[in-house]
């Protein structure tokens, strides 16, 4: 059950109040959007139109989960909405209907029997006349789990007929995927079947034959780079069939990339389907009784004797490496944090075996070898020179950072003056806020008995409510300060334990390189360049980025 541990966590009791702060929460699933009725401007209009003759409902936010699914909670929408729930922002939560707050009877029945009443929030559900503060409701009977169940029962039909539909269109022969497989394109009369793409068919063919000439695949990698052909993800980009950033990669062809084209068996006409699955909301790799195989679907850019000799001869040199016994490598305690500074790419630690002694470990860069000939000058380091040399400038740069910082007594004196005058500062916004509020309860009141007239009453409670947001924004912000002076000391300490360690064993580790180095670049002359995590903010001056030339 989602958010189990807030059942332990009960809010404070709110102080008496004329308003009531409410929660206008929203949800809208992926098979909710083909009904034009759930639709989250819908549901805003639903939820503006209940409050519209309750000026005494004051909305502190509204809270949206677009494409989330009803049967879990792990929605950020509703987490936050929960959060300002534990923080005592939230008196009464709202929604169109039961459906929208959740589609699992035991959580959703549990939110409302349980959550709400615990944290002595008010829930209503507008459509479904359901309101916890009317004993009148269907909150007394048995109608609120029937529907429940009835909202559950309604996703898990929905789940089930979408995939049985999913898997019938593949048995039908139906290409289901989002985009056409590199080397085909969608036919525009019909979005699940498969065309050749005469502009990329023949690259297709040519990575085949390369593989059936026992080409390695970082040499067909580096062929295609280096002939200048475009990198499938930038391909499908051009023809706008991508067009999220995060898709696009580097525009370089990958070892990867080619692998999985020399995999796939919708090169030869037949679609295999059913390679992935979906549990709890993550895909992963399915079974081989997950697999729906569909013959001759579409034109095929090689053959099945092509397709079979390359799987054979792949599948030979697998066995083959795992034939050939290996030694363990050591620890990478740089792992991810060096690079070439001249193409940016990581590099490659690579092993060479000693049949006496210890094995050597070098850091160099495979642009050359793995995207194209010359495109990058080269790296070539030796991992314990590479070891001495960033412990060295470790020290120092710890050693600068500290020397420029006030001393620890000091600084924490600074620390306690700094805080005190914080204090001050939100102790002074929050009796201005309450009296803020204590205005708006005089309005209401003058509202009530006819002083004011309704105009004039929004008028003058929109004007205090900004006031109050300003000075919730004021107050958040220094709060903040006030945990950035805390967590300053607290790094402040750490790096003077990290130098005394340094100083002492001149040892470095994976824990202590992650803890302060940012990213460290070496470039063809071998010269080191450390950007470091840690900064000397005590005084307000950054540590400049450190060079050392080899």
């Amino acid at each position: 059950m989602a958010r189990k541990s807030r059942k332990q966590t009960a809010a404070p009791m709110p102080a008496p109040s004329l308003y009531v702060y409410v929660a206008l929460y929203i949800r809208l699933s992926v098979e909710d959007n083909k009904k034009r009725g759930c639709s989250v401007e819908n549901q805003k209009l639903v939820l503006n139109d209940f409050l519209a003759d309750k000026p005494d409902f004051v909305v502190y936010d509204t809270y949206i989960d677009n494409g989330a699914t009803g049967t879990n909670f792990h929605r950020p929408g509703f987490q936050q909405m929960l959060s300002d729930i534990e923080a005592g922002h939230i008196d009464c939560v709202i929604v169109k209907d039961l459906s929208r707050l959740g589609r699992n009877s035991i959580d959703t029945g549990y939110y409302i029997e349980q959550y709400f009443h615990t944290h002595n929030v008010r829930f209503i559900a507008v459509t479904d006349q359901f309101d916890t503060a009317d004993p009148g409701s269907l909150h007394s009977g048995i109608m609120l789990p029937l529907k429940n169940m009835i909202n559950e029962a309604y996703a898990l039909d929905i789940g089930r007929k979408i995939k049985a539909q999913a898997r019938q269109a593949m048995k039908d022969g139906d290409y289901i995927g989002a985009r056409a497989p590199y080397g085909y394109r969608k036919d525009p009369d019909n979005c699940h079947k498969l065309l050749i793409d005469e502009d990329t068919a023949p690259v297709v063919r040519q990575i085949f034959e390369w593989a059936h000439e026992h080409v390695a695949l970082n040499r067909i990698v580096r062929n295609l780079n280096e002939m200048g052909i475009t990198a499938p993800s930038h391909y499908k980009k051009s023809t706008g069939e991508i067009t999220s950033p995060s898709l696009i990669g580097s525009g370089k062809w990958q070892t990867r990339t080619v692998m999985k084209i020399l995999e796939s068996e919708v090169y030869t006409g037949d679609l295999v389907q059913g390679k992935t699955k979906i549990v709890d909301h993550q895909q992963v790799k399915a079974g081989e009784d997950n697999l729906i195989i569909a013959k001759c679907t579409h034109e095929p850019i090689i053959s099945y004797e092509l397709f079979t000799a390359v799987q054979e001869y792949r599948k030979q040199i697998c066995e083959e490496s795992r034939a050939i016994p290996k030694r363990p490598y050591t620890p990478n305690i740089f792992k991810g944090k060096v690079f070439c500074a001249d193409c940016g790419r990581s590099l490659h630690r690579q092993r060479a075996e000693r049949k006496k002694g210890p094995d050597v470990y070098w850091f160099h860069c495979l642009t050359n070898s793995r995207v194209a000939k010359d495109s990058c000058k080269g790296v070539m380091m030796q991992e314990t020179e590479l070891i001495a040399t960033v412990t060295a400038i470790l020290e120092k740069e710890l050693s600068v950072a500290l020397g420029m910082s006030l001393p620890l007594f000091q600084l924490e004196a600074k620390q306690k003056k700094d805080k005190d005058r914080l204090k001050t500062q939100m102790s002074a916004r929050r009796q201005e806020t309450e009296k803020k509020r204590r205005l708006i309860r005089g309005l209401y009141e003058n509202f009530v008995q006819g002083i004011l007239t309704n105009e004039e009453y929004f008028e003058l409670k929109t004007a205090y409510e900004e006031s109050i947001g300003t000075l919730s924004g004021e107050i958040e912000a220094l709060e903040k300060d006030m945990d950035a002076l805390d967590s300053r000391l607290v790094r402040y300490r750490s790096m003077e334990k990290d130098a005394k360690s340094l100083a002492q064993d001149h040892a470095l580790t994976a824990e202590l390189i992650d803890r302060l180095i940012e990213r460290i670049e070496i470039d063809h002359e071998r010269n080191i360049h450390v950007t470091f995590r840690f900064k000397s903010e005590f005084q307000g001056k950054a540590v400049d980025p450190c060079t050392k030339n080899m």
